[in-house]
């Protein structure tokens, strides 16, 4: 059964409990005298609702749900692979998920070793000397290693370097992180094939230039060919490269971003190494580095004694301080660790070449069906437009929509801001041959019915409980919460 759904305060019926409490049988306390004035003096506004209410709200809302257990999630951008079961089981034994944050170091020894055979796992996949666990997420992993080059930089006394590069391909959070740190940010044009070339960085390379923030495979799953030769230039220049690791499900066990050049990097350890991150987290981003950003890492770090033992190791003078509370998102970094290890070596290269093979697969299935504004093969995703469809008036949204209808959660749409009317398609290496082409025959049916229905697009998604809502008003004036009648 599917109807709109009323929210638990909507349905709640004065009286109607889903518990109830067995009489009092410890003295009373004077609730006044304990709390003063912090004792409420009406009671909360909640719902009331019986315990078959609640499960059956619940239960409806989660059949609401994309999911890649469910099917193929293409999102793009974002990678959303399928996260093995195994890992999931793992991060709740009690001895892991249950460890406080702050035991005695003799009581979980067991979660250091594997937080520290971790880190040595992520150093040795990316070609990084050290890497810091405790970023929780892929953006406050960028905030962090460009932290630590600007600590870097003053730490030589290079306090004239308040810029930053970053191609016209990245990622947003790009520029964000290098503005939180205080740098101006200067853009840098990609050719006209997509890629990053030398000749533009070494044109706008000066000795303001604190780095370069670059993504490869970037955003248009292209592999930047040029990197070496590119930080060979920005080092030049006394200027470090950030690389941007939100790519790197293309790259496991084939080529290491180390050995492009990359002086720091960060890890979505929810999106390379399983567990989607849709829907707010949780999610993890460490952040490796090269030796000389290594004295500048965030604290604590796990050490190994000389007798074996594993110790928090905070005594790191030239610090750029906590990035986290406590050590880090620790539930990611078990499934992180059990996915890594149950794959091993092999299985990791075997990854990467799964993602690149899809994502070429359905590149070409697609691509007499729709614009690809960049020739040759791909990585791990693929950038198609809607510059094909528009003689039908069709657009990417209307595209995007219309794949809600068959079942999809659409993939990400108008970015790359450099391709206009993108539509960014990442189907990950956990994806088999029948599920690629029946999401392949669904965007082909979508684009004959451009052709031939163009209104049964414009007015998708039609097979929902809503169908197209108003988007701009719900970006401009969110309802975030719920409020009584009478509050407004």
């Amino acid at each position: 059964m599917s109807y709109e759904e009323p929210l638990v305060f909507e349905r709640s019926r004065p009286g109607r409990r889903g518990v109830d409490l067995p009489p009092l049988d410890v003295p009373e306390v004077d609730a006044e005298a304990l709390l003063g004035d912090a004792l409420r003096t009406e009671p909360a506004t909640l719902p009331e609702l019986s315990e078959p209410d609640v499960v059956r709200h619940f239960t409806r809302l989660s059949t609401w749900n994309a999911a890649v257990d469910l099917g193929l999630y293409p999102l793009g951008s974002c990678t959303m692979k399928y996260n093995p079961k195994l890992n999931e089981q793992i991060a709740r034994f009690p001895g892991l998920a249950l460890a406080h944050p702050h035991a005695p170091v003799e009581e979980v020894q067991g979660l250091l070793e594997l937080m520290f055979e971790l880190e040595n796992l992520l150093a040795t996949v990316s070609g990084m000397a050290r890497v810091s666990l405790q970023p929780a997420a892929g953006a406050q992993g960028e905030l962090a290693g460009v932290m630590m080059i600007r600590a870097y930089h003053e730490s030589r006394g290079d306090t004239r370097r308040r810029k930053v590069l970053i191609p016209d391909s990245a990622h947003g959070t790009n520029p964000a992180s290098a503005a939180l740190n205080g740098y101006d940010v200067v853009a840098v044009p990609s050719g006209d094939d997509g890629l990053l070339h030398p000749e533009a960085v070494e044109a706008a390379m000066t000795d303001e230039i604190a780095a370069l923030m670059v993504t490869n495979p970037n955003t248009l799953g292209l592999f930047e060919t040029h990197i070496a030769r590119i930080s060979e230039i920005v080092h030049s220049g006394g200027g470090m490269v950030y690389g941007d690791g939100a790519n790197l499900n293309a790259l496991l066990g084939l080529s290491r971003p180390g050995d492009m050049g990359i002086d720091v990097m960060h890890f979505n350890l929810h999106k390379t190494f399983s567990t989607p991150h849709g829907g707010g987290g949780p999610g993890a981003g460490p952040v490796g580095v090269v030796d000389a950003l290594v004295p500048f890492l965030p604290v604590p770090v796990v050490e190994r004694t000389e007798a074996g033992a594993y110790r928090w190791d905070e005594n790191r003078p030239q610090t750029i301080g906590r990035m986290h509370g406590n050590h880090g998102n620790v539930g990611m970094m078990v499934r992180a660790y059990a996915y890594i290890l149950s794959l091993g070596a092999d299985g990791l290269r075997r990854c990467a070449e799964m993602a690149v093979l899809n994502a070429n697969y359905l590149l070409e299935r697609l691509r007499e069906h729709y614009h690809v504004p960049f020739p040759g093969t791909v990585m791990h995703e693929c950038v198609l437009s809607d510059r094909g469809l528009a003689d039908t008036g069709i657009t990417t949204l209307d595209v995007a929509k219309r794949l809600i209808d068959h079942g999809y959660h659409p993939p990400t749409i108008y970015f790359p801001l450099i391709v206009a009317g993108a539509l960014m398609i990442e189907p990950t290496e956990s994806e088999d041959r029948e599920g690629l082409d029946r999401f392949a025959d669904t965007m082909i049916e979508i684009a004959r019915e451009a052709h031939d229905d163009p209104e049964a697009l414009r007015h998708a998604p039609e097979r929902t409980r809503l169908t197209r809502l108003d988007e701009t008003r719900a970006a401009r004036k969110p309802i975030l919460r719920w409020q009584p009648p009478d509050a407004s």
